[in-house]
């Protein structure tokens, strides 16, 4: 079939971004185009329709080509948890948990059959795919169990695009130095240079383009500026770039940065209210007296639990909440402010009961069984009777130890599995992904941090959080159409 190959000389080249941008300026040519990453490496994830996991960054792929996200677009996606470990998730489904040294020997082979199998099958529904690449395609110590570079490339014979970050300096040693350490027949695949982040003024550059094409014989198709971090990165090292304050804002939220944080895409709809000013703070920091502090989703609750409380972070949030301020947990973070996690079987690598924040009242286990499905309920809080889609991934099962005639704690939702909140609507948990996403509902939430403040509520009748991200994805491929000649890869 068709494909466009998109290979970045570093990690955080912008890759990415560029395939993302690509998959919508197809769509709107009128393929039937789809992304692919053959394997992803990355702590944000999302769950398909059919329950499966995917990198979050090819859903956004997927919505960018205006497809729904299958686990095709993914097949293998490993999810660091510490201790050079990695969960490894397989079209979808956990198949095992391995250790960096391990994983080549052990899941080589079933994870090429399981890209070739997608590969196959998107080619049945598909006109196009966009793939991207992870890290740099000229690693010469991995090249030969490499599974989602230039082999790829070579299997769809896919004319590729060799992105380069010019903002952090030596881009053209790094175009150079990758093209030099390819082999021949895959340096012939690379068909054109994309310059990415660049700053300045354009004719300054072009000396140096002149130069890059005759000593690579390779054509730079193009030059792009300096986004702003219209998606967030696939690991937790972007969130040390973030810098999301607002002077003006109405409105300021905490979120813990732990160490094996997962899917802070939840946080995305929160960045984008213009009241708001979102924070990720190391649990070293101070807390001080933000509006709500959330403590979000981790891949290692019990070591991040542990983190929290020899930090003394854990004693401040239990301390901030009981002088009444706002504390939110999603998934682990919901789990971390319970009574017990217990994990008898060292799933997660340390056996054992461990005491949490003890600010809800359940008690979880963490068991083999992943639950990954998506979700559509009723809210009872912070107003009755709203709509909230979202996602469920997490491998504990809490049960709530609250008495049966106690009222001191409701269900978040109409079902009590997902999530409770105390009588004062200042402690919230819940299992949901994209909760933020729904715009009805995030603004009540925020409402109320406003009341509190003595601030005017805003309105509620807003639009969910993908009508924006439409609107995001629309700007991201005029921008880069501006600047992108595709011309010589549709030929």
């Amino acid at each position: 079939m068709k494909a466009i190959m998109v290979v970045g000389t570093t990690s955080h080249a912008g890759k990415s971004l560029l395939t993302t941008a690509i998959c919508r300026l197809l769509a709107r040519r009128g393929w039937r185009v789809a992304p692919f990453k053959g394997q992803n490496m990355a702590l944000n994830a999302y769950v398909t329709a059919n329950g499966g996991e995917i990198g979050y960054a090819q859903a956004v792929q997927a919505w960018a080509s205006g497809v729904v996200p299958w686990v095709e677009m993914n097949p293998i996606l490993l999810k660091p948890q510490g201790d050079m470990t990695s969960q490894v998730i397989v079209k979808g489904r956990p198949v095992g948990k391995v250790k960096a040294a391990d994983y080549y020997e052990q899941f080589f082979d079933l994870g090429w059959r399981a890209i070739e199998e997608s590969l196959q099958h998107l080619s049945t529904e598909f006109d196009i795919l966009v793939c991207e690449g992870a890290g740099s395609p000229a690693e010469i110590n991995l090249k030969h169990r490499d599974l989602t570079n230039m082999r790829v490339a070579k299997y769809l014979n896919a004319p590729t695009i060799l992105v380069v970050d010019i903002d952090r300096g030596g881009a053209f040693a790094h175009v150079v130095g990758t093209l030099e350490l390819l082999d021949p027949d895959e340096r012939d695949l690379i068909k054109g240079i994309v310059i990415n982040k660049f700053r300045g003024q354009r004719s300054l550059l072009d000396s140096g383009i002149q130069w890059l094409e005759e000593r690579t014989k390779k054509p730079v198709i193009g030059v792009l500026p300096y986004f702003q971090e219209l998606f967030p990165a696939e690991d937790s090292l972007d969130l040390l770039e973030r810098k999301s304050q607002k002077n003006q804002a109405d409105l300021n939220i905490v979120v813990i940065r732990l160490p094996r944080i997962a899917n802070f895409t939840d946080f995305d709809p929160l960045e984008s209210e213009p009241s708001v000013s979102v924070r990720y703070l190391s649990p070293k920091q101070d807390l001080g007296h933000p509006d709500a502090v959330i403590i979000p989703g981790t891949k290692t609750t019990i070591a991040d639990l542990i983190l929290l409380q020899k930090s003394g972070m854990a004693e401040a949030i239990q301390n901030y909440a009981a002088s009444g301020g706002t504390v939110l947990g999603i998934c682990g973070g919901y789990q971390i402010l319970g009574q017990i996690i217990a994990d008898p079987e060292g799933i997660e690598g340390q056996a054992g009961r461990f005491q949490g924040l003890n600010l809800l009242p359940i008690r979880t286990v963490i068991t083999g069984q992943k639950i990954a499905r998506q979700r559509q309920v009723s809210s009872n809080y912070p107003q009755m009777g709203l709509p909230v889609t979202g996602f469920e991934i997490h491998q504990g099962r809490s049960r709530i130890e609250q008495p049966p005639d106690s009222q001191a704690y409701q269900p978040l939702f109409d079902d009590v599995n997902l999530g409770l909140v105390d009588s004062c609507q200042s402690v919230w948990g819940t299992y949901l992904h994209g909760l933020f996403d729904n715009g009805p509902w995030r603004r009540a939430w925020l409402n109320r941090l406003r009341q509190q403040r003595g601030l005017k509520s805003l309105p509620t009748g807003v639009a969910n959080y993908r009508e924006q991200r439409e609107q995001i994805l629309d700007s991201l491929a005029t921008e880069v159409e501006r600047h992108l000649d595709l011309t010589p890869f549709l030929s």
